[in-house]
C-alpha cells in the first residue's frame, strides 16, 4: 500500500511538557510544529521550541487553551494542516475533533466518534460490557440530587466510588463510606466536573476495596488493525491522582495480563478506534479486574511505556493520522526491561501537599541519557520531560506538573535504584516539590515489595506526611559530608604557606551544631584528616572515608562514602549547610570548638503566633467561605475553599475556636499567607 505524505506542519493545541514532546518526535519526523500559548505561557519552554508560535488569549484556560475557535484560526494564519491535542484541555473534545475535520484539518487522535462513545462514563461501561469487557458494578444512570445519591449507596453497599460522567484526572470524584461523605462528595463532584468539564452529571460505583489501578496501552489504525502494548501500573495515587507509574506492573500474573489485553482491544475494535488510547481497569486482590473508563488520548505516563517497548507513541499516533497503517503486529510487541516515572509536582508534601507557585529560581535535572523520540539504550538510563526551564514560572492557571523523570532499569530493583539516584540530582530551587515525598515512596518497603493499592499512600502514611516520616540515612552522613565540605573548602585557601612555618596539623576539630525544632540544639564533635585524595571523618565514635569528587560549586555533589558512591545536594545557606539526600533535609553549622560556644550564647527567637489566623497557603480564587462572625467552629470544621492549579482545597479548623471577623470574600483573589478569617 502507497503510504501518504506524512504533514507539513503540526499545530500543538497544549501546552507544558505534553506541548514540547509532541513537538520533539515531530522535528524527527522532518515535520513543521506551531505552539499555541497563553499571556502567561509567553516564555514557556514549548513556545521556544516550536518553529511559530502564536498567542491565543489571556490566562485562564476557557480563554485561551479551551477555545476551540482560536486554536483552529491559529491553524488557519500558520496554514497547519493537523492539530495534536496533546492531554487535557480539548484532547478529549467530541465538539472540537469535529470543528478540526470539518476545518479540513487533520485530528492527531481518535475519530469524535470514539471519542464520544468513551468521553461518557455511563454510555462506555454499557459499551463494554456489550463487548464482552468484565465491568464493575454499580448504578450506571445520571443521579439528580444528594438525597438520591444516598439511597443509591445504600443499595450498593459502602464503599461506593462517586464519579462524575466527564470526569477525569482526579476531578469530579470521591470514595464516600457513609451517608454524609456521599451528600457532601455528590455535591462537590457536581461542582467541579460543571467547572473542569461543563457536564454534572454523577453516577455511582461499588469501590472495590484494596484495588490496583492498572491500564492497558492499545494502538488502533483506520485499517483494522489494533495491538496492546501491555501495561502500566498506576495505582500509586494522591486524591485520586497517578504519583508514580510503572511498567509493567509487579503485580499481575501473564494470565491476567494477556486477558486485559485482549479485553482492550476488543473494546478499541468496538468502538472503530484509530490512534493511541488506554483502557483502564480496576483489579482486585483475586486478580479479577473491572472496566473503568477509556482516555482516548495520550497519557501522562505514556514514557513507561515508550521505554519497555521502544515505541514511540507519537509518532505512532502522527502515522496513523496520516492514513498509514500500524508498522506493527501483536507478536512484534516485546517488553524489556522496567521503567518507572515520577511526577514532579509544584506542592509542599509537609504542607498537606498544598500547591507552590513562583519562580524556578533554580532547575537542575539529572543528567538525561534517553530522550523522547530518541531509541531507548540498551542498559537503560534517565529521561527528563518537561515544559519548564530555570528561570521560567510556574502559573496559578494550570495543574501544577514541573516536570516527568523516567528512568529504566533491568528489572524493578535497578529501575527503583535509579530512580532514587536521580532524585538526589534534580535540584529545584524557589518553588516547593514533591521530590522528598518521591523519594519516601521509593524507600518504603511496601512499596519495594510492590505490595500495595490505591490506598498505599493514605495507609503508609495516615496523619500526613511530615519530615519525621522520611526513612532514616545513616545518622551520620550528613554530618559527616557537612564537616568534609567545609574542610576541603578551607583547605583549598591554605596550600600555600609561608616558608619556615610549621606546617599544620593533619586533621582539624569541629564541632557540628544541628538545631531543630523550639530551639533546641545538638553538638557532635567530628575530626577531619586528610588522606591520600579522600577524607577521614571520624563522628559519634565511628570513622567514615569520603571522597568529593564534584567541584564545591555544584549544588548536586557526587562522591563515595565508604567506598559507595553518591550523590547529595549540598548549598551554604547563611552560616549553615543544607544537606538533602533521599528526601531528608538536615540544616548544620560546622565550627571550630570555640566558635561553637560562642554560639551557644545566641538566644532562639521564637515564630510570631499565628494561631488566631487562617492564612492563605497558596494563592488562588476564594470560591467559597462556609463560616460567619461570631460562630463557633470544632477542629476539622470546613471553614473555606481556595481553587488553585484546577483543583479545589478545602481549608480546615485546625482546633475549636469562635469566627471573630472575615478578611476575605467569595470571588476574591488571593495571594499566599493573606488573611482570610481571625479568630476570637
Amino acid at each position: 500500500m502507497k503510504k501518504r505524505r506524512l504533514f507539513r506542519r503540526i499545530l500543538v493545541a497544549n501546552r507544558g511538557e505534553i506541548a514540547c514532546r509532541v513537538i520533539a518526535t515531530a522535528r524527527r519526523l522532518g515535520i513543521g510544529t506551531v505552539a499555541v500559548y497563553s499571556a502567561a505561557d509567553r516564555d514557556a519552554r514549548h513556545v521556544t521550541l516550536a518553529d511559530q508560535a502564536v498567542c491565543i488569549g489571556p490566562p485562564p484556560s476557557r480563554d485561551s487553551y479551551l477555545a476551540g475557535a482560536r486554536i483552529l484560526e491559529a491553524c488557519r494564519a500558520t496554514r497547519a494542516d493537523a492539530i495534536h491535542p496533546g492531554y487535557g484541555f480539548l484532547a478529549e473534545n467530541e465538539q472540537f475533533a469535529r470543528q478540526v475535520l470539518a476545518a479540513g484539518l487533520a485530528f492527531i487522535g481518535p475519530g469524535p466518534e470514539a471519542i464520544a462513545a468513551m468521553g461518557d462514563k455511563i454510555a462506555s461501561k454499557r459499551l463494554a460490557a456489550a463487548a464482552g469487557v468484565s465491568t464493575i458494578p454499580g448504578w450506571n444512570d445520571a443521579i439528580d440530587s444528594p438525597e438520591e445519591a444516598v439511597r443509591i449507596a445504600r443499595d450498593i453497599g459502602y464503599p461506593v466510588m462517586i464519579k462524575a460522567s466527564a470526569g477525569g484526572g482526579g476531578k469530579g470524584l470521591r470514595v464516600a463510606a457513609s451517608d454524609r461523605e456521599v451528600a457532601d462528595g455528590f455535591v462537590s463532584c457536581r461542582n467541579e466536573a460543571r467547572a473542569s468539564f461543563g457536564d454534572d452529571r454523577v453516577f455511582i460505583e461499588k469501590f472495590v476495596e484494596q484495588p490496583r489501578h492498572i491500564e492497558i496501552q492499545v494502538l488502533g489504525d483506520a485499517h483494522g488493525h489494533c495491538v496492546w502494548l501491555g501495561e502500566r501500573e498506576c495505582s500509586i495515587q494522591r486524591r485520586h491522582q497517578k504519583v508514580l507509574e510503572e511498567a509493567p506492573s509487579p503485580f499481575l500474573h501473564e494470565a491476567t495480563r494477556r486477558a486485559m489485553g485482549e479485553q482492550a482491544v476488543a473494546l478499541a475494535r468496538a468502538v472503530g478506534y484509530q490512534s493511541a488510547g488506554t483502557v483502564e481497569f480496576v483489579v482486585g486482590r483475586d486478580q479479577d479486574f473491572y472496566f473503568l473508563e477509556m482516555n482516548t488520548r495520550l497519557q501522562v505516563e505514556h514514557p513507561v511505556t515508550e521505554c519497555t517497548t521502544g515505541i514511540d507513541l507519537v509518532e505512532q499516533m502522527i502515522r496513523v493520522a496520516a492514513g498509514e497503517p500500524l508498522g506493527l503486529a501483536q507478536a512484534d510487541v516485546r517488553r524489556r526491561g522496567w521503567a518507572i516515572e515520577c511526577r514532579i509536582n509544584a506542592e509542599d508534601p509537609f504542607r498537606n501537599f498544598l500547591p507552590s507557585t513562583g519562580r524556578l529560581v533554580k532547575f537542575r535535572p539529572p543528567v538525561a541519557t534517553m530522550a523522547a523520540a530518541q531509541p531507548v539504550p540498551e542498559d537503560g538510563g534517565v529521561r527528563i520531560d518537561t515544559g519548564v526551564e530555570e528561570g521560567g514560572e510556574i502559573p496559578l492557571h494550570y495543574d501544577s506538573m514541573i516536570a516527568k523523570l523516567i528512568v529504566q532499569g533491568h528489572d524493578r530493583g535497578d529501575a527503583i535504584r535509579r530512580m532514587r539516584a536521580a532524585l538526589n540530582e534534580f535540584v529545584i530551587r524557589g518553588i516547593s516539590s514533591n521530590i522528598a515525598f518521591q523519594a519516601a515512596l521509593l524507600a518504603h518497603p511496601r512499596f519495594v515489595a510492590g505490595d500495595f493499592s490505591t490506598g498505599f499512600i493514605a495507609e503508609a502514611w495516615p496523619r500526613g506526611f511530615t519530615p519525621a516520616e522520611l526513612p532514616g540515612d545513616d545518622p551520620d552522613f550528613a554530618l559527616a559530608l557537612a564537616a568534609a565540605v567545609e574542610h576541603r573548602a578551607l583547605r583549598g585557601g591554605r596550600e600555600r604557606r609561608t616558608p619556615g612555618r610549621r606546617a599544620p596539623a593533619p586533621w582539624t576539630d569541629y564541632v557540628i551544631v544541628v538545631r531543630g525544632e523550639e530551639g533546641a540544639r545538638s553538638e557532635h564533635a567530628v575530626r577531619v584528616e586528610d588522606g591520600d585524595g579522600a577524607l577521614a571523618v571520624a563522628i559519634n565514635g565511628r570513622s567514615h572515608q569520603l571522597r568529593l569528587l564534584s567541584p564545591l560549586r555544584d549544588i548536586a555533589l557526587h562522591g563515595e562514602c565508604d567506598g559507595e558512591p553518591f550523590c547529595a545536594q549540598v548549598e551554604r545557606v547563611g552560616p549553615e549547610y543544607r544537606i538533602a539526600h533521599n528526601g531528608l533535609v538536615v540544616r548544620a553549622c560546622v565550627l571550630t570548638p570555640r566558635t561553637a560556644e560562642l554560639y551557644a550564647l545566641m538566644p532562639h527567637k521564637s515564630p510570631p503566633d499565628l494561631s488566631r489566623f487562617l492564612l492563605a497557603p497558596m494563592p488562588g480564587l476564594l470560591v467559597e467561605v462556609a463560616v460567619r462572625p461570631g460562630q463557633k467552629v470544632l477542629a476539622g470544621e470546613r471553614l473555606a475553599v481556595i481553587e488553585a492549579m484546577k483543583m479545589e482545597n478545602v481549608l480546615l479548623a485546625a482546633r475549636d475556636g469562635v469566627v471573630a471577623r472575615i478578611a476575605a470574600g467569595a470571588g476574591e483573589s488571593l495571594t499566599v499567607n493573606q488573611v482570610i478569617m481571625e479568630f476570637e
